[in-house]
């Protein structure tokens, strides 16, 4: 009983792991890294997201830190959505280690905050909110509904990423619940699969260091203490550059178990005393307990029964690994056994009975033949008969309940069939009437979609003869009055030369340099109407040469580019250029701004285009009356290519644009 209990507070331990933050094994630098970030000039974006993984890093460290990071991470989402779901699990985070029932509350909110966004990192923090959910609520739900969310929440929407290393990190959290249920063998596929992956795809990593830690564990309770060596010499490697990782807890933990499998009892207690102030350094209660358990065991191994007895109970004291019902349970059993060996049989007795009380109904039988032992020996053998009378009506009275559980289950079951014949009745009588109804609903959404596909067509073929009549008038514009301008500018600059004491005229000069400005200026509208750097090299860097032409002293215009492709279709980037364009110009001309800022990205076939200006901004009640302001433009273009776009505003607090496109419509 002593190794599966050990068994199953290994499992709490592994589970508790998870939830120290996956950072770098290289802290310091990663600490180093992130607040250089927030001093730098960047996006409330970036400056949201950077305070969030500070919150994560101190959560154990130090609170107010944590708890300050959290505040300026809150304050720099604003209205973000998606970073304001950052922000829940972030709050989560802070409250991981000391407040379960806020940290779970958070948690889920975040999971629910998350699923309208279809990203990477939006599947990875809704894959990490469900499975914290589940560990802050493990000790009140049970391993059961901590295994079900995994399996129906975490690990598919993990999946969703296609990212192997994050995936790996949940085939090692499956495979701790595997080693739960003593599935041995399944738990090290799974593992080693993680294992692999890490190796290949994220070397040198946390989630690879509890990889290996988890295999250490799975391998020492399998009997299988060789191969746990192998891993467990890994995991050193890993962690021996970063002598002030907050994981060195877990593994000196791991090192006692592997110890303890080899009886190394002497080596065992070494790690012990190694990680029991690390684990206190770091705030991590449980291991810190944990670590006392493994004494314990250690100690009863080497009968130094008065030592482990009292171990358990200054844990019983302490109140940690006495917080869920099976556990405390489990405590009391051992401590039943340990006064028992030091023939203390009214403390054993004691123990046991408050075993009883705690366990209900697991080994209910067997726990009551203890009882009755250890009460013949403490009091008199004339109790024997009584207690076996006792036990003879209990299992009586047991098989009586259960022939009434089942005559309730039959009757039950019958109701229920009733039921069921009676609704199928009334579903067939009503499918009828339905059936009429879904066809004329069918023939409107049929309609429906007709309507949008021709009001597209109208759409495109508008759209196409916009850009045909701009390059028409910029071509006409370029080689013919171009030309001519041109022209009358050379023949008066000849005609000047040929002409004695022209060439000083001062008002001839300015003629000329008029001409000159004209022709430049007609130029410059030609190339406005007709964007060849997209012809030639593209929607990224069109762009960057759009921003770059309209910036001059007093107007700042931040572009940024994030994975844009150049196998985009060109009607759909000259529609996407276009777009950018009339946002740019309606910033300029109608908000006077002089602070730009334009973000583009594409995931798949979508981009996403977040468009911000410090101009006078106005009220959104009256977007409606908005004339003049292209909008109208704007919602051609993104309906034409499938999109949707957000606009927030306030007067003298500029313009914040989100629009969203698709890149494969049809041609």
């Amino acid at each position: 009983m002593t190794k599966f209990f050990l068994f199953l507070i290994c499992i709490l331990v592994s589970f508790k792991s998870v939830g120290q933050q996956q950072v770098p094994l290289n802290e310091q630098h990663y600490l180093d890294s992130l607040q250089h970030i927030l001093q730098k000039k960047i996006t409330d974006s970036s400056r949201a997201s950077t305070n969030f993984l500070l919150v994560e890093y101190w959560k154990y460290k130090d609170t107010l830190k944590s708890k300050a990071y959290l505040e300026a991470g809150t304050a720099a989402a604003k209205n973000d959505k998606f970073l304001n779901a950052l922000a829940l699990f972030s709050k989560g985070q802070y409250y991981f280690n000391w407040n379960k029932a806020k940290a779970s509350d958070a948690f889920k909110k975040a999971a629910e905050a998350l699923s309208p966004f279809n990203t990477k990192i939006a599947y990875a923090k809704r894959a990490a909110s469900w499975f914290n959910y589940a560990l802050m609520n493990v000790d009140k739900m049970g391993y059961g509904f901590m295994t079900k969310i995994t399996l129906e929440k975490a690990i598919p929407i993990i999946e969703k990423t296609g990212d192997p290393a994050r995936i790996a990190y949940y085939y090692t959290q499956l495979a701790t619940i595997l080693m739960n249920n003593s599935q041995f063998s399944k738990a090290t596929a799974y593992n080693e699969k993680a294992i692999a992956l890490l190796e290949t795809k994220n070397p040198g990593s946390t989630d690879l260091l509890f990889s290996y830690l988890s295999g250490v564990s799975i391998y020492c309770y399998d009997n299988k203490a060789d191969k746990a060596q192998v891993l467990l010499e890994k995991a050193q490697r890993l962690l021996k550059p970063y002598p002030s990782s907050l994981n060195y807890p877990i593994y000196y933990y791991n090192e006692a178990l592997y110890y303890s499998t080899k009886t190394l009892y002497d080596k065992a207690l070494a790690s012990i005393d190694k990680g029991i102030p690390l684990a206190k350094k770091y705030n991590q209660k449980q291991i810190y307990q944990q670590f006392f358990f493994r004494r314990y065991d250690i100690y009863q191994q080497q009968k130094k029964y008065a030592e482990a007895r009292q171990i358990l109970l200054d844990i019983v004291k302490e109140g940690t690994l006495t917080a869920k019902m099976n556990d405390r349970a489990e405590i009391y059993s051992e401590l039943a056994k340990m006064s028992e060996k030091l023939r203390d049989y009214k403390e054993a007795y004691h123990w046991l009975n408050k075993y009883r009380q705690t366990n209900d109904s697991i080994n209910n039988d067997q726990t009551k033949v203890k009882i009755n032992e250890l009460e013949t020996k403490y009091r008199t053998a004339r109790n024997q008969q009584k207690i076996q009378a006792l036990q003879s009506e209990n299992r009586q009275a047991q098989l009586n309940a259960r022939n009434d559980r089942l005559y309730r289950l039959i009757f039950g079951l019958g109701c229920l069939f009733l039921l069921l014949l009676l609704f199928f009745v009334l579903l067939t009588a009503r499918s009828r009437r339905k059936l009429a109804q879904q066809k004329e609903i069918n023939y409107k959404q049929q309609l429906s979609e007709m309507e949008k596909k021709q009001q597209l067509k109208i759409t495109k073929a508008m759209l196409e003869g916009e850009e045909l009549e701009r390059e028409r008038v910029a071509r006409d514009l370029h080689d013919g009055l171009g030309g001519m301008l041109s022209g009358v500018k050379i023949g008066l600059s000849g005609w000047t030369d040929t002409q004695p004491g022209m060439s000083g005229d001062k008002d001839l000069h300015r003629i000329i340099g008029q001409l000159d400005t004209s022709v430049t200026e007609l130029r410059r509208i030609a190339r406005n109407m007709v964007p060849e750097t997209l012809l030639k090299f593209g929607l990224e860097i069109a762009l960057k040469d759009l921003c770059e032409f309209y910036m001059r002293d007093g107007l700042r215009i931040t572009s940024e580019m994030f994975g844009i492709q150049k196998n985009i279709a060109m009607n759909v980037q000259l529609n996407i250029y276009r777009i950018v364009q009339e946002l740019i110009s309606n910033a300029i001309k109608h908000a006077h701004a002089d602070n730009l800022i334009l973000q583009c990205s594409q995931n798949e076939n979508t981009i996403f285009i977040t468009f911000e200006d410090n101009g006078q901004g106005f009220d959104m009640d009256t977007l409606s009356d908005k004339k003049g302001m292209g909008l109208d433009n704007l919602k051609n273009r993104i309906a034409f290519l499938q999109g949707k776009f957000e606009v927030h505003s306030a007067p003298g607090e500029g313009t914040s644009i989100d629009i969203e496109l698709k890149t494969n419509i049809d041609e």
